[in-house]
């Protein structure tokens, strides 16, 4: 797995993760699908991503998107 695909992986979890918490649990977990969203749109736009930082740690190797 590359680490484009990992980062994306994560992403779609997180928010079908905070959407079940949002529905289960508390409305306010619906605020973690908008610092999801704010986090993919700052990350396409700067080419910082954090979880890529982290996944990088763990020995993912880059795709086209996350070189460096």
């Amino acid at each position: 797995m590359t680490l484009d695909r990992a980062v994306m992986m994560f992403a779609g979890f997180m928010v079908l993760l905070s959407l079940a918490l949002g529905f289960y649990v508390s409305p306010w977990w619906y605020l973690l699908n908008a610092f999801v969203g704010l986090n993919l749109i700052q990350a396409s736009v700067t080419g910082f991503c954090p979880a890529a930082i982290a996944f990088r740690l763990f020995g993912i190797k880059a795709g086209r998107a996350f070189k460096g």
